[in-house]
């Protein structure tokens, strides 16, 4: 036989073994575009003697929407999508790659965890591979689809992804859900357990997606927010309809095409990418928050993010303080303050706030503070600012005299954001329908 042939054949038998999951790659990519690397790279289950073709993962090259993406793969159809040793092996070397060519990384994620029979072996590949991906957070963008089952290690390169993007039914736990699901006492689905409505605590950076086309569409409107920055000729025209009903959904509305990250949990904080002006930023907008909740988490996960991608940050601020709540005062929100600093003092690209609603106690310090670090502090003209909510200060300022007076008198002269202006806290107070002047106009001077 000749060896062309011979190649032909070879090719036919690997693409055999990975069938289902080369469609999935096919949906996903430009038509033709997908260059495989280290195709012929084979090892042997330790336990029950059977080769593993591709090392059990597809690896290589393609575009989508005429953008260079590389892409790793796990085949489900061997040895259901474990990590093995070579296998760790094989992604590093295509990560090393995606480094050295500072091109971004898409996941296809299917795995039941580790292949039997490595032992320490596929530890320490393990070790390896999540090393290698939680060194390139910040120096290229990393995107995880979950499309089916992905349970143990591979589940925690997922949540290493800058954006996890679940398929219907998909399913991410680093236990098996079923195990789980009997520990618990229950019958429950692994979506029902791992999936994207299941997830609501974990503050990852999820997306929802329907199919592939919808992930490809995704992952192209995300890499364009983080890659590009359009400095605009011009200002907006004003909006009149806020200066009569100002709301969360109104300054959202300010962003144009705007992707929203982790919105399976804490609604109360809404983390966006989105455009003010042609220029890419990361939003946070608050809508009715109070401290305690696991949202500062949230917060603190999507500024990190900000850092990395060397995005501004504009936080959209509606704070009463902390939640009054004996499970906060013995929960994480100490360590999650700390955090959150962390990362606010790693976003470079700029930091503006706008108090649209509340900014109370450390709902103030943290997210409008000129001294937190924030280039731009803005409040509306009928925001409040203040150190205690109205009833409580009244309460503690006058001893609870005249209650109802005193908080009406609380509100106008302590609450009132002039007072901070005055001191010189504040940028500016503005008129609802000239602020995303106002943020364009800031975000200008502080895109370099």
């Amino acid at each position: 036989m000749d060896r062309i042939t011979l190649l032909r054949e070879r090719k036919n038998s690997l693409k055999k073994a990975g069938s289902d999951v080369r469609a999935e790659i096919a949906s996903l990519v430009d038509e033709d575009s997908f260059v495989e690397l280290s195709a012929f790279s084979y090892s042997k289950d330790e336990l029950f003697g059977e080769e593993a073709p591709g090392e059990g993962v597809v690896t290589g090259y393609c575009t989508v929407g005429g953008y260079g993406y590389y892409l790793v793969a796990q085949n489900f159809e061997v040895s259901f999508g474990g990590l093995s040793r070579a296998n760790c092996e094989k992604i590093v070397k295509t990560l090393s790659a995606a480094e050295k060519n500072a091109t971004p990384v898409i996941y296809l994620l299917h795995s039941h965890g580790v292949r039997v029979g490595e032992g320490v072996n596929v530890l320490e590949g393990i070790s390896e591979l999540l090393t290698k991906v939680s060194q390139l957070k910040g120096c290229i963008l990393q995107f995880a689809i979950i499309e089916g089952e992905v349970y143990g290690s591979s589940a925690v390169l997922a949540s290493l992804c800058d954006v996890v993007l679940f398929q219907k039914d998909a399913a991410l736990c680093l236990t098996s859900p079923f195990v789980l699901s009997a520990k618990a006492g229950k019958n429950l689905k692994a979506s029902e357990v791992g999936g994207y409505n299941a997830l609501s605590n974990t503050n990852l950076p999820a997306v929802q997606v329907k199919d592939m086309r919808e992930a490809a569409s995704c992952i192209l409107r995300i890499s364009d927010l983080v890659g590009l920055t359009v400095t605009p000729a011009e200002l907006n025209e004003p909006a009149p309809a806020l200066n009569s009903s100002v709301t969360a959904e109104g300054m959202e509305g300010l962003l144009e095409g705007a992707v929203e990250l982790g919105a399976n949990g804490h609604r109360e904080v809404r983390t966006l990418l989105g455009r003010l002006g042609g220029i890419a930023v990361a939003a946070v907008i608050f809508d009715n928050v109070r401290l305690g909740g696991g949202a500062l988490g949230k917060i603190a996960s999507f500024a990190q993010f900000a850092a990395d991608r060397d995005l501004p940050l504009v936080l959209f601020v509606d704070c009463a303080g902390v939640e009054e709540d004996i499970n906060v005062a013995n929960g994480t929100l100490l360590r999650d303050i700390g955090e959150y600093l962390l990362a606010l003092g790693n976003v470079e690209m700029g930091k503006i706030a706008v108090v649209w609603n509340r900014a109370v106690g450390l709902g103030y310090s943290l997210f409008a503070a000129k001294s937190a670090g924030f280039d731009y502090s803005f409040a509306l003209a009928n925001a409040r600012i203040s150190l205690f909510e109205e009833e409580k200060g009244a309460e503690i300022e006058f001893g609870g005299k005249d209650a109802e007076k005193l908080q009406k008198v609380y509100a106008e002269e302590n609450a009132d954001p002039f007072h901070a202006a005055k001191g010189g806290y504040l940028d500016d107070i503005v008129e609802p329908q000239f602020l995303k002047q106002y943020l364009i106009a800031s975000l200008q001077t502080l895109i370099r």
